[in-house]
């Protein structure tokens, strides 16, 4: 199983990307919330990674954080939710967007993603309800369900925080901060616990 890559981005053509690890080069998958945050061409990248081998083809997934690809797992074990769609899911929403929809079983989020119908939508929350809250570790109900904690979530996670340090910080944050402040005040508190 190949669990994560490290080596310079050679193309970003979406969600397909290729990086060039010690000579070889790995066509990646990518959710287009990690495409987003990816470098440059040319500038080094580490991807999070998860292999479907099928009898006709080998495909590597790869995400920015960790949590998507926990995600990414708990999707693909779903009855009729493949390897594209749960790729398509995690394009549509971020982890605590998934996660907050879940929750509160609130299908009209999942329903706007390309090719879930009502009926996909009611499964995966049904399905997910008890399995993704104990496989998101630091995604848990006592961040503020609002938009502004999750991108500030996915933003440290995105500059490296582990989840504990990252869902820490986005708690200790006022609830009617904005995105930008959020990301300071939560690295402010940060370099104060390191």
């Amino acid at each position: 199983m190949i669990g994560r890559l490290t080596g310079l981005m050679l193309e970003k053509q979406p969600p397909l990307v290729l990086v060039d690890v010690q000579g070889v080069g790995y066509e990646i998958n990518v959710p287009m919330s990690t495409f987003y945050n990816l470098p440059a061409v040319g500038v080094k990248v580490t991807l999070h990674t998860y292999l479907v081998v099928r009898e006709d083809v080998h495909l590597l997934f790869g995400f920015a954080t960790e949590a998507e690809r926990q995600v990414f797992r708990q999707l693909v074990k779903i009855s009729g939710v493949g390897a594209r769609t749960a790729l398509a899911i995690l394009s549509g929403l971020s982890v605590s967007d998934l996660h907050q929809a879940v929750a509160a079983q609130d299908s009209r989020q999942i329903i706007k993603i390309p090719g879930i119908g009502k009926k996909t939508a009611e499964r995966l929350l049904l399905e997910l309800r008890d399995k993704l809250s104990t496989t998101m570790v630091g995604i848990d109900s006592s961040i503020p369900s609002s938009k502004v904690s999750g991108d500030v979530l996915n933003a440290l996670l995105s500059l490296g925080y582990n989840d504990r340090e990252a869902s820490w910080a986005t708690k200790q944050l006022p609830s009617d901060v904005t995105v930008s402040e959020g990301i300071r005040q939560a690295l402010k508190l940060l370099s104060k616990e390191r």
